[in-house]
């Protein structure tokens, strides 16, 4: 048998000349300066960058509010003449409620104050930041994903690319696929190809312009929020019929039908459960929908009663089949289809379909948090805040820290992505016609007798009644019981992590 030659090249740095030798330059030097700190300080560095975003984003908010306040809803007499592009208030008006305010050098803020009063300038900034948001979320999630799937499996994951347990190997890979090919097979259909991932993507995206993180934390207040983040997951399903299709490819046409299945199965019970909360509050608005959520752990709507609790274990079920995750990803299926319907794609067109999944994650585990699990308020009822806290800067953070803030409402969404991710590496794959008998023979009429059953409980019994307190008191002290045991199995694995997998759990690396 011949060997296959390989023909040989040099070793040594390669050199580039022109511009992409100034950017390669340019690059070696960045990371000749960044690369030992971020191995001296790694996990301080991440979680700096985190601290970071958390104080950016509410810096953004009290810009605005401070805008709408004191400058713009500002008891003052403001001129009838309109500012340049027919602004509200001139500069003149402007540096004169900056002074009123106490504002240091109200002459030079008032040139970036200006613009704030624009909404169109306001929404630039806000999508601005959703975008960023929207890109950490798949980049955390990839790296946690690894990481979970590597200890679940008794090994380590990813552990060198930035030092500290691999945390920038997400980054790495997303250079690695925005320089690989654009590769169009010959016989696809090349519009609708290229068309697919942005249909699979931009819906995704939209729906967290109507998501919100707080009682003020949301880009558009709409009275149908929740419709209309349902239309934007259903669209999802198009952009992966159109990439099965296009690609020409019948293992891609086989996991596209399988999503158009999957999607028009698990649409219906998921709905219907939705339906209970709009119920028990009576509004389709989210964001009164969580704040009435605000007394403390057993105001939830989850522990409500026996049916918004069932009905929140079936919409986590049938949310994890819309989103394509395990045990419900048979539209991928790598053991009987190869990648299913991104079988044929590559690059950066075949990661946004992956950025749009784990970004669909993340939104319907903030459907599930809003909807059921006290939105952005904590175990702890805002009474207490309102009793011992005042209206203060400080005030303000600790309430937003301790309270009711967008960072409970982030780290709960957190906490529901870790568990799909831990139901992914757990349970084995079903057979298709394994998923539609359960939906269709199983949660459908389950789903339909939920429904029911709270109808007529909400009819029949008196809120705050005898059987209401029972019920709620009893469902979160249950919930409760449960979160403690989880915590404590959680940290009985973290300290003993090494004695429960014997041999298997040598640290090949440290800090592993």
């Amino acid at each position: 048998m011949t060997q296959m030659s390989v023909p040989w090249r040099p070793r040594g740095k390669v050199r580039y000349t022109g511009l992409s030798g100034l950017i390669a330059g340019f690059a070696r030097a960045i990371y000749g300066m960044a690369a030992p700190v971020v191995r001296a300080f790694p996990g301080s560095i991440l979680l700096g960058a985190i601290f970071t975003v958390i104080l950016v984003g509410w810096a953004h908010f009290l810009l605005f509010e401070f805008a709408d306040n004191h400058l713009i809803g500002a008891d003052s007499n403001i001129s009838a003449v309109r500012g340049f592009l027919g602004a509200e208030l001139t500069l003149a008006e402007i540096e004169n409620g900056l002074a009123v305010a106490g504002a240091p050098a109200p002459g030079v803020l008032q040139y970036a104050f200006y613009p704030i009063q624009f909404r169109i300038v306001r929404d630039l900034l806000s999508a601005g930041g959703i975008l960023g948001f929207i890109s950490v979320i798949p980049l955390y999630t990839i790296w946690w994903e690894r990481k979970v799937a590597g200890r679940i499996q008794s090994r380590t994951g990813p552990m060198r690319v930035g030092g500290w347990h691999g945390w920038s190997q997400s980054m790495a890979d997303g250079i690695k696929l925005i320089n690989k090919e654009d590769f169009v097979p010959d016989h696809a259909d090349g519009v609708l190809f290229r068309l697919a991932p942005y249909v699979a993507f931009v819906p995704a995206i939209l729906a967290f312009f109507a998501l919100p993180f707080g009682t003020y934390w949301v880009f558009r207040e709409l009275d149908v929020a929740l419709v209309f983040i349902l239309a934007m997951l259903g669209i999802e399903v198009l952009g992966v019929i159109l990439a099965g299709w296009a690609s020409n490819n019948k293992w891609s046409v086989y996991g596209a039908m399988r999503e158009a299945c999957q999607m028009v199965s698990y649409e219906i019970p998921m709905g219907m459960a939705l339906l209970i909360p709009v119920m028990a509050v009576g509004t389709l608005s989210m964001t009164e929908i969580g704040n009435v959520q605000g007394d403390g752990w057993t105001s939830w709507i989850v522990f409500r009663n026996p049916f918004t609790f069932a009905a929140a274990v079936v919409y986590y079920v049938a949310a994890l089949a819309s989103c394509k995750r395990a045990p419900f990803d048979l539209p991928e299926s790598e053991s009987e289809l190869v990648s299913g319907f991104h079988t044929e794609y590559s690059g950066f067109r075949w990661s946004l379909f992956f950025f749009g999944e784990y970004a669909a994650m993340f939104v319907v585990s903030g459907l599930c948090v809003i909807l059921f699990l006290g939105a952005w308020h904590s175990p702890l009822p805002m009474s207490l805040a309102d009793r011992f806290l005042g209206d203060d800067l400080l005030s303000r953070a600790a309430k937003g820290l301790f309270f009711s803030g967008p960072l409970w409402f982030v780290l709960k969404c957190v906490w529901l992505l870790y568990v799909q991710i831990w139901i992914r590496w757990t349970l084995p794959r079903i057979r298709i016609d394994q998923v539609l008998y359960a939906c269709i023979q199983y949660m459908l009429p389950l789903m339909m007798v939920i429904l029911l059953g709270h109808t007529l409980y909400e009819l029949l019994v008196p809120v705050h009644g005898i059987v209401w307190t029972f019920f709620n008191i009893a469902l979160s002290v249950i919930g409760g019981a449960v979160m403690l045991f989880l915590v404590s199995i959680a940290c009985y694995g973290y300290l003993n992590r090494v004695k429960l997998v014997g041999w298997l759990g040598v640290e090949t690396l440290p800090g592993s």
